[in-house]
């Protein structure tokens, strides 16, 4: 029998938002160090910290979208150096207290992110008091504010500006954290002297208990928790991050310790004080981990663990009253990292989530009235704030336009809703009050802006739906499956596999019948499997492709599969016919050479429409179009300042895109001028970049890197490419291109650098969200290549929408990527619309350079003996079988019974009926013996 009692808590999971919920546009202030918090959230707005203006400048957003489902960012220059700490009034949701290595504390009152923000601060504090490196507001009171300055913990009551109203005692060294106790009786701090101090400024400016409770001098963080408990987190005397907890009242030793290994920075703790519940995010970590807390045994017990892609800069969590209850959502967290800002989302599974309202999640909370002033506190007040409900149908609200203060206040609205509109308050409205009143003195109370005009809480569906919204969009495509072939199916025994080639390179290239793989070996050789006989490749030497120079890139002609061209380091190309079965015997003279470049090839691509047309790009700058029927150059395109990365065709044959190291894309129509027909901005990053057209070919779809070398994907218009990049989409870091394959009959894009081992897929779509994520695929190990085979290869029969072929370091191995369906007897016609003809040519190649465009047919992928999904019967519904209780509740007590007995005689059998034994035949009385 488990000796603890269950908690309600136990389940709670959380879910990390769809990248179309992500606030992007963000640069988080991750290089700069400082003990404070680097993000912070109010109830409607979020501010953080950023790199940019050497940290001076600091973020703001809304805690949700605006009402085109946009998040707007917009930045304030608050300070002329680094901005150290920042916290929200827990009174104010407007009011942003903000501290700096300039040795100021300002406070802001702030608009929403579309409006102009205020030049200059309401009021600027502690000049001359050293630097301030933390500051927090009191819980319970207004006007008052903790600030850690150098060695010293200063009390600040705005309205005295002159003065801070007490120093407390001295630290031996830099303060680390602060913390008020709920209750705002207690002032707790650590410091790089590894003591834990607790103040009770209002009785002695010195330490009523102090005690070594940290065992390193590293960075620790600090909270009081639920009682008298105070919460830790620092490092151990071998470096491992711990977390410790105290009894406020004993500090002698703690009740409970807890290590999380040696790897990553301190550990942010988040405190939920209604539900106990606790999140700890490690800075630099991509991992969360969500305990519920309790004072007695076994004081902490592990909830969830939450890993994201992105490494955390800072955290915080949003106040209680901005969670979508009806969704059972009892905590969330903002995740800070480099470009953009993650919400996660703590739920309780429940039934009936997104309908009915679950008390025993939501006690009472603190609402947003103050309970006193500062100057009523310091004199010995102990006034608590009062508590609100969350349930959506009783929580106070607060009715604009009166211009005087309620002591209630409306939940607001759910993660989708759209704002109020926003703009100048009208003249019949009060602006919002100042923080002191003209003579200086300390108002009686506390008066929240008038002009805010609050939007009831949204219904229990409203509310649903919005929280679904805000999770993501949802694709057809999104539990796509991946999975790796048999491995009969396997080529297998590859051996001096070149991994040097160029990043242009795809490392390997695939038609329908061969794969093609550049060796180590001397000579450019280049191996040529069969993909009709997999298996185990012989130890002995195989017959190559001898290419006399180092292999810069290779691409098979998609009209010929017995046609390979190599482009060499030596500037040219060379053309290569492969016999039927593979090559017998090392193949040393090739059946075309192609020269004109003077430098260095690192790009070809055959054209999509015209047969014998190839494209080929070089470090003398210039992108060529040769025909190979004719075995020259017939196009000499210019313009490039640096390297081509890539190149790549329009679906239509008629225009060329490059993207180039200089930051450029540039559209080309090579039949009519050998200048650029468009020219826009590309990536910020110079590290490598990949183009292709999608969506019809109305958008240019570029992977590339940005400024801080995080891998990334932008979407172009192609009728304004100079106008930027559509939407941008932040996806990790790490040192390799993603290279794209996009399939034009679904929209689904798969990317995967050379040495990953996820294959990242989502699904284009021409408007907003634009990238829709599907469920990725992870393979066992590091690929070095991955290439899509054509649409033709596809079994419908199991779902199949791509097929491509991994390459590893020893390895071909095929992977299939799958719609899970019920009714797979069926063509999913839905799927698979009709398809091009991508392995025939539509013209020849002096035919569209003479002008004519050309156009694949379309084939229909349906089997002859398969009927469409669309064309099959309707399915009965299936028969519901109501409990037993049901059909006992229709009937009366007589009827029961009598059912009862029925029952009961038909299964002992009728007793009417003769036994077995007595149709025996026994013996007649004088037959027996006497």
């Amino acid at each position: 029998m488990n000796r603890f009692k269950t908690s309600k808590f136990k389940n709670t999971t959380p879910k990390i938002a769809k990248k179309d919920g992500w606030i992007n546009g963000v640069r988080g202030g991750g290089s700069f160090p400082c003990q404070g918090k680097r993000i912070k959230a109010s109830a409607e707005l979020v501010a953080f910290n950023t790199d940019q203006a050497g940290g001076g400048v600091l973020g703001l957003t809304s805690t949700k979208p605006a009402a085109d489902g946009q998040w707007r960012v917009t930045h304030i220059s608050c300070h002329s150096d680094l901005v150290t700490d920042l916290d929200f009034s827990p009174f104010d949701e407007r009011l942003l207290a903000t501290c700096s290595a300039d040795e100021t504390v300002k406070l802001w009152r702030l608009c929403d992110p579309e409006l102009q923000q205020p030049p200059e601060p309401e009021l600027t504090l502690g000049a001359g008091q050293g630097r301030p490196d933390l500051l927090l507001f009191h819980p319970t009171s207004s006007r008052l504010l903790a600030v850690g300055a150098a060695k010293r913990l200063l009390l600040w009551d705005t309205d005295r500006r002159q003065a801070p109203l007490a120093v407390l005692e001295e630290h031996a060294d830099q303060l680390q954290s602060l913390s008020w106790k709920m209750d705002g009786s207690l002032l707790a701090s650590t410091c790089k002297d590894k003591i834990l101090r607790v103040f009770d400024p209002r009785a002695q400016l010195k330490a009523v208990q102090s005690a070594a409770c940290l065992q390193s001098h590293k960075d620790s963080r600090m909270l009081w928790a639920q009682d008298d408990f105070l919460l830790t987190t620092g490092f151990d005397k071998i470096h491992n991050r711990e977390v410790r907890l105290w009894d406020g009242r004993n500090l002698t030793s703690s009740v409970r310790s807890q290590t999380f290994g040696a790897s990553g920075g301190t550990l942010i703790p988040l405190l939920d004080a209604d539900t106990s519940l606790l999140v700890l995010a490690g800075m630099g970590d991509t991992a969360a981990d969500c305990l519920e807390l309790s004072t007695s045994e076994p004081y902490l017990s592990k909830v969830s663990h939450c890993v994201s892609d992105l490494a955390t800069r800072g955290v915080t969590a949003v106040p209680k009253l901005a969670l979508d209850v009806m969704s059972c959502e009892v905590m969330r967290v903002l995740q800070l990292t480099d470009s953009c800002i993650v919400p996660i989302s703590y739920q309780v599974p429940r039934k009936n989530c997104g309908h009915d309202f679950h008390a025993d999640l939501y006690p009472d909370t603190a609402g947003v009235s103050p309970a006193m002033a500062a100057a009523e506190w310091w004199r010995g007040g102990n006034k608590q704030v009062d508590k609100v409900s969350l349930h959506p149908d009783k929580r106070p609200r607060k009715h604009g336009g009166s211009g005087e203060r309620k002591d209630t206040v409306s939940g607001p609205p759910a993660f989708n809703e759209p704002p109020a509109s926003s703009g100048p308050p009208a003249s019949s409205e009060r602006p919002a009050p100042p923080l002191s009143t003209p003579d200086g003195s300390a108002a009686d109370s506390f008066c929240p802006s008038s002009t805010l005009d609050f939007i009831p809480s949204p219904s229990p569906g409203q509310a649903a739906k919005a929280f679904h919204n805000f999770l993501g969009s949802s694709s057809k495509f999104r539990h796509i499956q991946g999975t790796v072939l048999h491995r009969d199916t396997h080529i297998t025994n590859v051996r001096n596999l070149n991994l040097t080639t160029p990043g242009e390179c795809d490392d390997f290239c695939v038609n329908h019948q061969r794969v093609a793989v550049p060796l180590a070996t001397s000579g450019g050789q280049i191996a040529v499997f069969e993909r009709s006989r997999p298996g185990k490749l012989p130890d002995a030497a195989l017959p190559t492709i001898q290419n006399s120079v180092n292999v810069a890139d290779l691409c098979w002609d998609p009209f010929d599969t017995h046609r390979l061209a190599v482009a060499g380091e030596d500037s040219k190309i060379r053309v290569w016919r492969v016999p039927e079965r593979g090559p017998q015997e090392t193949l040393t003279e090739p059946e075309l050479v192609l020269r004109g470049h003077t430098e260095k090839i690192y790009s070809i691509k055959f054209h999509p429409l015209a047969n014998d047309l190839l494209a080929s790009s070089s470090y003398d700058l210039t992108v060529r179009l040769w025909n190979l029927r004719e075995g020259r150059q017939v196009q000499l395109l210019t313009g490039h300042r640096d390297q081509v990365f890539c190149m790549a065709w329009s679906p239509d044959g008629k225009l060329l895109a490059t993207v180039c190291k200089d930051g450029k894309i540039r559209v080309y129509d090579p039949r009519k001028s050998d200048a650029p027909l468009q020219e826009g901005p590309g990536p910020e990053g110079h590290r490598g970049a990949r183009v292709l057209w999608v969506c019809e070919g109305r958008h240019l779809l570029v992977s590339g890197f940005n400024s801080r070398s995080e891998r990334g994907l932008y979407l172009y218009s192609v009728a304004s490419l100079c106008s930027g990049a559509v939407v941008s989409v932040c996806v990790d870091v790490s040192p390799s291109t993603l290279i794209p394959f996009y399939d034009p009959d679904t929209g689904l894009l798969f990317l995967s650098g050379k040495g990953d081992t996820r294959v990242r897929i989502y699904q284009l779509l021409p408007e907003e969200p634009y990238f829709v994520e599907c469920t990725a695929f992870n393979s066992a190990e590091p690929h070095k290549g991955l290439a899509f085979l054509p649409k033709s290869e596809c079994n419908v029969r199991d779902v199949e929408i791509a097929t491509a072929l991994m390459l590893t370091k020893t390895t071909v191995e095929p992977v299939v990527f799958k719609v899970p369906r019920v009714r797979k007897e069926f063509f999913q016609d839905d799927l698979y619309p009709d398809t091009p003809a991508c392995w025939e040519p539509a013209l020849s190649a002096s035919a569209w350079l003479s002008g004519s465009d050309g156009r694949h047919r379309k084939i229909s992928m349906r089997p002859a003996d398969m009927t469409p999904v669309s064309q099959a019967p309707k399915e009965a519904p299936a028969r519901k079988y109501m409990p037993s209780s049901f059909y006992l509740e229709q009937k009366s007590d007589e009827q029961k019974k009598e059912e009862l007995l029925v029952a009961m005689v038909a299964k002992l059998g009728n007793m009417d009926e003769p036994l077995p034994q007595d149709s025996f035949q026994g013996v007649d009385d004088d037959e027996w013996d006497d």
